[in-house]
């Protein structure tokens, strides 16, 4: 069930990842995209996961220490639960940086690497966002015109 289980974990992600980057002007992908819920079966497999095993792994997250992990990590079912979560965060941060970049007007062509990044090396591929984000501010909002407030 484990290794089923993992299998499942990029296959169920990897349409949202398809959608941002190759169809990211697809007026469907603003809508499946638009939902934070395109997170949920992720988050089903990685429940599947750790609650069975919640007596386990919760001594070893809620103290960590480099050997508790390596341990908790070492086995088939951390293994595919680690995998699962870095997954879901993955997913949940790659869509953030989809949805800030359609409103700052980032080009798709310059979202397309920095999506497959935060795919394959999450975190370097957030760096990578919040660096390429500086560049293109969010359009400012217009202010009230004073004079027709009363």
């Amino acid at each position: 069930m484990t290794a089923t289980l993992f299998s499942l974990t990029f296959a169920v992600a990897a349409p949202f990842w398809a959608l941002m980057i190759l169809v990211p002007r697809w007026s469907w992908t603003a809508r499946i995209i638009g939902s934070p819920l395109i997170v949920l079966p992720v988050v089903v497999i990685y429940a599947l996961l750790v609650v069975p095993a919640f007596g386990t792994v919760l001594p070893a997250v809620a103290s960590p220490t480099l050997d508790g992990v390596r341990e908790l990590l070492g086995t088939p079912d951390g293994a595919a639960a680690g995998w699962a979560h870095m997954v879901a965060f993955d997913l949940f941060v790659g869509r953030w940086a989809w949805l800030d970049s359609r409103e700052r007007g980032v080009p798709a062509l310059v979202m397309a690497p920095v999506l497959v990044l935060t795919i394959l090396l999450g975190p370097l591929g957030l760096a990578a966002y919040l660096a390429v984000r500086a560049r293109w501010r969010r359009p400012a909002v217009a202010a009230p015109d004073r004079e027709h407030l009363g």
